[in-house]
């Protein structure tokens, strides 16, 4: 079978650093969407696990987490940016 070819919403490569950090926003979380239904939640599995095989670092979030700042903080922390919480 050929290799997959996931996407990620977005991809930030830190200046310094040969590392990649991927940040995926997962909608439909409190309308049964995709990300909340087995066959997407096994697939998003499946990817988030290849990603750190590779040693990607992943934040994931909800586009309510998004709207809330809450996703910015941790790439900001993920990037040494920001102290944690």
């Amino acid at each position: 079978a050929p290799p997959r070819r996931w996407r990620a919403d977005f991809a930030v490569i830190p200046a310094g650093t040969d590392g990649f950090l991927l940040i995926e926003i997962d909608g439909g979380a409190f309308i049964a969407g995709r990300h909340s239904r087995g066959t997407g939640v096994e697939k998003d599995a499946e990817k988030q696990s290849a990603a750190a095989i590779l040693g990607y670092r992943v934040i994931r979030a909800t586009p309510r987490q998004v709207e809330h700042g809450r996703c910015l903080s941790w790439l900001k922390q993920a990037l040494g940016l920001e102290e944690a919480a």
